[in-house]
């Protein structure tokens, strides 16, 4: 008599590991196989060259970061449309603070990340105690954030920034670019607390089923907001990093990226409804989006064929991810 309920409620976590693993190593062989094909297209196999590579990675990394927040966001149950604009006015307030002889270091990026995390506060405050719907604050702070970083730059760039302050994303660690650096340890980190931790399966539980688990005792409240600080303060640091990588703050940078760490999310298998997916897999996407953009440039396809091939991979994916939970 007490065995069958747990018997029962195995087989559906068992049924959705095995779902979650053939996922996982499909998208790795899709992965391999477009490295593959993209190697045999490109000219005298450029695509597979040692800077190529270090390019893809330098490519990945702002765009991975950033997907490291969303995929706590939309795990969660939600969704932030406003981490391109922080991105740009996180850039804006660290070069503000990054002038020759002016600030440490630590100051632009404390400032930086201080900027992602008040965004983040707002966006989650919003969700949480105002009841308002995740796609729509995070619609309203998309565009008063970008409308703040037009203001305090007066419109444009904020250039003159430190040597130490440029270095922070141009430099390179027995040879691999700094930036990748930063990307493969945040999705380490990520990925450990995300599996490993309580706070982890709690993000999945609220996903998953938000009202048992406000049953089974958790804060859903203070949960809810989480998600969005982790992604604000992710899009702070992909910020400050842009401001350097680039040497300049613009008030324009970030645009249209809170897209491109969507497509990574949901390509990667993490499910738009809430309460599934990996960090390996996010990985995985935020570095399949890179590669296709590369090698489609390297083999000289127009940008805007570029953006409906996008579009198409977004939404096969998520196509993808509603038939699994159908099935």
């Amino acid at each position: 008599m007490t065995t069958a309920p747990t018997t029962s409620e195995t087989k559906p976590q068992r049924r959705l590991a095995n779902v979650t693993w053939v996922n996982d190593a499909g998208l790795a062989i899709i992965f391999v196989l477009l490295v593959i094909a993209l190697t045999l297209a490109s000219p005298n196999n450029s695509f597979i060259s040692l800077n190529n590579i270090f390019l893809i990675l330098i490519q990945t990394a702002i765009n991975g970061i950033l997907a490291m927040g969303m995929m706590y966001v939309i795990i969660s149950g939600q969704i932030d449309l406003s981490v391109g604009s922080t991105v740009g006015l996180a850039g804006v307030a660290a070069a503000m603070f990054a002038h020759p002889g002016e600030f440490p270091l630590i100051v632009p990026i404390v400032v930086g990340l201080g900027v992602g995390i008040l965004v983040g506060l707002v966006n989650g405050v919003g969700v949480a105690y105002g009841a308002i719907p995740s796609f729509i604050i995070t619609l309203g702070t998309l565009t008063a954030v970008r409308g703040i970083a037009l203001m305090v730059s007066g419109g444009a760039p904020v250039s003159n920034l430190s040597p130490e302050f440029q270095s922070l994303a141009s430099g390179r660690v027995f040879g691999i670019p700094v930036l990748a650096i930063y990307f493969i340890v945040i999705a380490v980190v990520a990925a450990f607390v995300l599996r490993k931790t309580v706070f982890g399966r709690r993000i999945y539980a609220l996903g998953g089923n938000p009202h048992a688990a406000e049953v089974s005792g958790i804060n859903i409240k203070r949960l809810t907001i989480a998600p969005f600080v982790i992604a604000g303060t992710l899009a702070g640091l992909a910020g400050v990093l842009l401001a350097s990588r680039t040497f300049t703050g613009s008030p324009t940078a970030g645009q249209s990226y809170e897209l491109d760490a969507i497509a990574a999310v949901v390509i990667g298998g993490v499910s738009m409804a809430g309460g599934r997916g990996k960090a390996f897999g996010v990985v995985i996407g935020a570095l399949m989006i890179a590669v296709i953009a590369n090698g489609l440039d390297i083999l000289g396809i127009d940008s805007n064929v570029q953006l409906i091939i996008k579009g198409a991979i977004i939404a096969l994916a998520v196509l993808i991810d509603v038939k699994v939970r159908r099935d």
